[in-house]
């Protein structure tokens, strides 16, 4: 696969959209991989990823969508 910005191999996948990035145009950021109540605390918690690859080229929507089919 190569890069979606550039002709170079991508070293990896964007965890938002998939795109294949090169060690040049990959970013870097937080990825959310779980939420759970804490049987301690009583809150939420969320168990987080710090560095996931990231195209820079995609935007995650930052509110839920919401999905009523699925209800």
């Amino acid at each position: 696969m190569l890069c979606w910005f550039c002709p170079k191999a991508a070293r990896a996948g964007c965890r938002f959209c998939g795109r294949g990035v090169c060690e040049d145009h990959a970013r870097f950021g937080p990825f959310l991989l779980q939420v759970h109540r804490s049987a301690s605390r009583g809150r939420a918690e969320a168990l987080v990823v710090e560095d996931a690859v990231q195209c820079g080229t995609c935007r995650p929507r930052p509110q839920p969508v919401p999905m009523p089919e699925l209800d």
